[in-house]
This record gives structure tokens, sequence and C-alpha cells, in this order.
């Protein structure tokens, strides 16, 4: 693609950079509000070269070159890097960084919801040890709560947000071993009905990890990989809807009954539309699941009907499966979903009252180049040929991964190929299995009351902090955050009403706290 005619003009590039600039000056006078909403997007994997590439690939499917197209999170004010490592890990796994962004302390590799004093696999770590999430704060001060992945909900990411659990693997009963259940370790599906048990919207995959063993799967019957996985014989979803019944709360398991909810009737939803991870978006059966876009706009719907607000958690997870597997253009696919729900949550909040952050729990040894020219399909080939081997390759490659092929001796040419196909796995440089997780820092996007506290380079832990500032109106995890709290309700100079109930409402919390 050759540059266009007002492209070629300077005053082009000028008009913007000084439309840009007439924003970023418009920035100075800081969103101060309290927030009344909070809402997490976290794309699992979602790195910088992810975002990117996520980006050109969203503006070629608008028939465009890409490169100069806006993501939805590229609109957000506020960026700063997250530093992602585990307390005992220089690369991070999804567990212990879920507990940073979730619960605001670093914790070990491969554990959700407790502290680097847990040891992972040991069961007899945990007691004591335990941490809570935002999610749980924003619940106890009366805010609506909700859980939406594209992953089961018992896996790293949203577990983390209700669970404390040393191993990240322990999705059901006969997942743990016999020493971790005699000493009264719990099952993390088991920890999503009981931690906190009302919690409003939950939405993703997992239905096997919550079934006795051998149930059949309502929608895959006759297929024995999707039955129920439990040894204790509990059917956690009979005994959710029981619990619910008279609460209004519905339970839902394909796409056609989601979308024919009325929202205003629903005050808690359990929608579970596979036996383990919900499908890729581009292989996504249309009539049986509901994309990320679906859920999240039923779940805010759902939840903001309570007055005092709500906190969202919504992870785009399957970006990490598609890049653990080479299978590019099915993390891309997935980023540019979460990326439309993130419009989607745009439009049915406020910027004036909803503090929305967009970051990534890690990234991955993902990467393009090759001098590819502008408007290069994103799965396309670099405009050379090795000087090595002389041979063609991608734009995308990965530093380890499942892509490393040898044909004959020598590297696979991917001109033989067909390299657009939605489960061609880039070439990598190391032979691996599973391809695996970068340890460089990932973008945090933020917009809403606060958001300018997301500045700069902080250590990961960082985020639910300034999410639990924000509202001003639930205990943050120290008596420092109450004491900031209090003075900005009185730097805002909220109306002396205001400013006695958000009082009131602290200081019970503290007498309940206190005689716990």
């Amino acid at each position: 693609m050759v540059p266009t005619e007002h492209e070629k003009d300077p005053a082009f590039w000028h008009s913007w950079a000084q439309r840009t600039l007439r924003t970023a000056l418009s920035l100075q006078d800081l969103n101060k509000n309290i927030a009344k909403n909070l809402i997490l997007f976290l794309g699992d994997g979602m790195g910088v070269s992810t975002v990117t590439a996520a980006r050109i690939l969203k503006g070629q499917l608008n028939r465009q070159s890409g490169e100069e197209t806006e993501l939805e999170m590229d609109k957000f004010p506020y960026v700063a890097l997250a530093k992602t490592y585990n307390t005992d890990s220089q690369v991070a796994d999804s567990a212990g960084t879920a507990t940073a962004f979730l619960c605001g302390v670093k914790a070990n590799w491969g554990t959700v919801g407790v502290n680097a004093a847990a040891v992972r696999n040991q069961c007899n770590t945990t007691t004591g040890n335990e941490v809570t999430s935002i999610l749980k704060w924003a619940k106890d001060a009366g805010k609506s709560v909700g859980i939406v992945t594209t992953t089961r909900l018992n896996h790293a990411t949203p577990s983390a947000a209700y669970a404390h659990s040393v191993s990240r693997d322990w999705f059901s009963d006969a997942d743990m071993p016999r020493e971790a259940l005699q000493a009264g370790c719990k099952d993390i599906a088991r920890q999503l009905f009981e931690n906190i048990p009302d919690i409003n919207v939950i939405m993703g995959g997992g239905r096997r990890y919550m079934l006795p063993k051998n149930t059949s799967d309502v929608e895959y019957p006759n297929e024995a990989k999707h039955q129920g996985t439990r040894l204790d014989g509990r059917d956690l979803l009979e005994e959710w809807q029981m619990k619910m019944r008279h609460e209004r709360g519905v339970y839902v398991w394909n796409r056609r009954d989601l979308l024919a909810l009325n929202p205003n009737n629903v005050d808690y939803l359990l929608g579970l539309f596979e036996p383990s991870d919900m499908t890729y978006d581009l292989e996504r059966d249309k009539e049986s699941d509901p994309s990320l876009t679906e859920m999240v706009d039923m779940a805010i719907k759902v939840l903001r009907k309570n007055p005092r607000g709500f906190y969202l958690l919504v992870e785009g997870g399957r970006i990490d499966h598609g890049h653990h597997e080479g299978k590019a253009k099915q993390a891309l696919h997935e980023a540019v979903e979460m990326d439309r729900a993130i419009g989607r949550a745009g439009l049915l909040t406020s910027e004036w009252d909803t503090l929305t952050v967009v970051t990534a729990d890690h990234s991955h040894v993902f990467n393009f180049g090759g001098y590819t020219m502008r408007g290069t399909s994103i799965f396309g080939l670099a405009p050379m040929l090795s000087d090595i081997d002389h041979k063609p390759f991608t734009s995308i490659v990965y530093g380890n991964g499942p892509g490393y092929k040898v044909v004959n001796g020598t590297r696979e040419n991917v001109s033989t190929i067909d390299f657009y196909n939605d489960n061609y796995q880039a070439q990598a440089a190391v032979p691996l299995s599973l391809e695996t997780h970068g340890g460089e820092d990932v973008a945090v996007f933020a917009k809403g009351p606060m958001a300018h506290l997301l500045h700069g380079v902080h250590e990961q832990n960082y985020i639910p902090h300034v999410m639990a500032y924000a509202p001003c109106s639930f205990p943050p995890p120290t008596s420092r955050s109450y004491t900031l709290c209090l003075n900005l309700l009185f730097t805002f100079q909220i109306t002396i009403a205001e400013e006695f109930s958000y009082l009131n409402h602290w200081h019970e919390n503290e007498r309940s706290s206190q005689s716990m």
C-alpha cells in the first residue's frame, strides 16, 4: 500500500497531532468523581505486541490497512505499564498474576487467592494465608458483582476473585490429591459457590466440574469426555438453582436462553455455556454459544440495577490459549472480540461514574516483523526471503512453541502450506509442545474516575488498590487507604448529606471488621 494523498501532505499529520494535543490538554481537568461502577477487562496473555497486532487485524477486518485503526482501549486517556513477575518466578503464570491484580498482593506461581507464604500444592499452607479480592470488597460494600470469562469459570484468572487454593489445577475434587481432600482443602468449583455465595453474575464455561462423575452433559449427552467429574456426588448447578429459586435467580446454558432474558427480572444469573472452556470465537456456534460482547451486555444490564453500583471482572481468556497453541489467528480474533466487548461496555456506562481498566496478566513470546509493507495482512508473508536458508517466512513468529517444524533437515517452506488457515501454527524458534508466556511489562489502559492514578510503571498488585480507592465507598485493605478516602471526600467538597452518608457507611464497615 502506498501513502494516500492526504498522508503525503504534512498538514494532515500536523492537524492530527494538534487535535491529539488539544485532547491531552483537556485531561488536565482530572476526573476526580466518586466511581459508582468498576469494570476490569483482563486480556489473558495480551501483551503489547498482541495489542498492536489486534489493532491491525481490527482495521483489516473493516477493509482498512489496519495500522492507523483505533482499538477501543486505545481511546482510553491513561496508560501505564505493570510489572508481571510472581514472587517466585521471573516469567509469571496467570494464577499468581490474578492474585496480584485482584487481591492486591503478589503471590507464587500457580497459586490463587493466597499470599506468598503459601506453597504450591501444599494444602497445609493455605489456612492463615488467604487473601480476599476486590470483588469481595465490593460485594461486602453492597455493590452487585459479576464474573464473565471465555474460559472455564474455575480457571486461574476468575478463580482468584473468589477462591483460595495452593493449586490452580484443583478444578474439581477429582483433580485433587487424596491428602489435600483429607486435610480439608476445597476444590475451586466448590469455592465458586461457597466462598462468596451471592455473586450476582457468573458466566463462562466449566459445566463438567460442577456435576457428579459420569453425569451426561446437557449439550453433548453422548460424549464421555464432557461428562461430570465430581467425586463427592454433588450437583453444584442444582444446588445453586434451589438456593436462588426465590431470589430471581436464573441458570442458562445456551445463547438463545441468555438473549431471551429480561435483565430487569433477573438479580442472579449463572450461565455455563460449555463443559470446559468456551470455544474460540472463530469456531463459536452462534446458535448455542454467546459471544463475549453478548455476555458483557447482559451482565452490565443485570448489575447496573443496583443503586450502589457494581464491580465486573471480564476475561478474554482464550487469547492466551491461542498463543500457547501457536495459533496466532485464533489469539488475535479473541483480542478483537474482547475489544468489541470493551466498546459495548462503554456504551452501557458513563465515564463520569465508571472506572474501566483494561490490562493483561502477562504477555507471550509472540511478535511480528520482517519489514512488511503498510497494509500487508497481519497473517501474511514478509516481503523478503531469509538470507540464510532462502525461504519465505510469515511476519508473525513465536520465540518457542509447537510451530517449530523441520522438513528434510531444514526449516519448513511456509509457501507450501496455508498460513492463513484459522489453526495454522506460526513458526517458532525453539520446539515446545506449548508456547510459553513472556516476561515483559504489560499495558494498563484506564478511563473514568481516578483513572489518572494509573500512570507510569507500577507493580501489578497496585491495580486493585486504585480500583478500591476510586469508589471511596468500601474499605480498602489498609487504614491508610481509609484515611485517603476520607480526605478525598473533603477535598472534593461533597455536600454535607453525602459526606455523612459515606462516613456512616465507612464506620459501619469498620465496626463490623473490628468485631470479626
